[in-house]
């Protein structure tokens, strides 16, 4: 099965009083486009979180972050409320024994400011158990957006067979065309001659031409051509995972045929028919831009 390269995949678990969290999304893009965004903590491991996602994803614009959270109540920093009263007493000694007004609006923000009262958190190492839970964190982020990409494949699976049987479809309708072609080219080029240039011709000569003109119009070598692409797209489609960029070139070739179909057909229900299977075409070459 075919894998799109659009995806989205997010896990988290605890970790003592922390919730692990790792997202991943993903778009289409020629080759492996990977941007990370890791917290402090995970940064010693963003190259092996790196190495991890390249080896799954291969191919995508994809953007990755790795964060914790924690309560509120935790994560706040605490004031040092003994030290805090201990400046306010010696901020009060000084407006008693200099004479100097302090206004409690400013009393308080200034309090805050001086030296240790806000306490400074110690920096945490990572451990090598937290690292295993964020690791299994990663691993079923991946996991998530490969699952994402496998179901946007097969509705991509399902959309090609259905475009690839309306162009199929539309090689069929040709058919009843291309004998009345042939009778309204011989029957202009003949009225042409007799009614608007007016002038006599050699009827031999006009049938030997009008043979080599309609057979540079001959659509069967392109319908062949076309038929055969169908048959390989539709068999490159079964071989699954890791197709787009050969399923791109297969639909490359089904437009030069369906082109110069469209340039031989010189009558309008054929152009209008190949006006038809090129926009189903155009439809396959949008989409199959998003396959793996």
């Amino acid at each position: 099965m075919i894998q799109s390269m659009t995806g989205y995949g997010r896990s988290s678990a605890m970790f003592g009083d922390k919730k692990i969290i790792a997202e991943i999304k993903s778009l289409n893009s020629k080759a492996l486009d990977l941007s990370t965004r890791v917290a402090p903590l995970y940064k010693e491991k963003e190259m092996e979180i790196r190495s991890q996602i390249a080896a799954r994803l291969e191919r995508g614009k994809v953007e990755f972050a790795l964060w914790f959270e924690r309560d509120a109540a935790i994560q706040s920093t605490p004031i040092n409320a003994e030290l805090l009263n201990a400046y306010y007493q010696q901020l009060r000694q000084i407006e008693k024994t200099y004479a100097i007004p302090m206004s409690p609006i400013t009393l308080m923000p200034a309090l805050l400011r001086m030296p240790d009262v806000l306490s400074k958190v110690d920096v945490v190492e990572l451990t090598d158990e937290e690292w295993a839970v964020a690791q299994t964190v990663v691993d079923e982020a991946i996991a998530h957006l490969v699952d994402f990409r496998k179901q946007e494949g097969a509705a991509l699976e399902r959309k090609f067979h259905e475009k690839i049987d309306n162009i199929e479809r539309l090689l069929f309708a040709i058919e009843p065309y291309e004998k009345v072609r042939i009778t309204k080219i011989r029957e202009r080029i003949t009225d042409a001659l007799e009614k608007g240039l007016n002038v006599d011709y050699d009827a031999n000569r006009l049938e030997q031409e009008l043979i080599y003109y309609i057979e540079k119009l001959d659509i069967n070598e392109e319908k062949q051509r076309l038929s055969n692409h169908l048959k390989y797209f539709r068999e490159t489609l079964a071989n699954g995972y890791g197709q787009g960029k050969k399923l791109g070139f297969i639909a490359q070739e089904m437009g030069r045929e369906i082109n110069t179909t469209g340039s031989k057909s010189n009558l309008a229900e054929m152009q209008n028919i190949v006006v038809q299977m090129k926009d189903e075409l155009e439809q396959i070459k949008e989409q199959v831009l998003n396959v793996m």
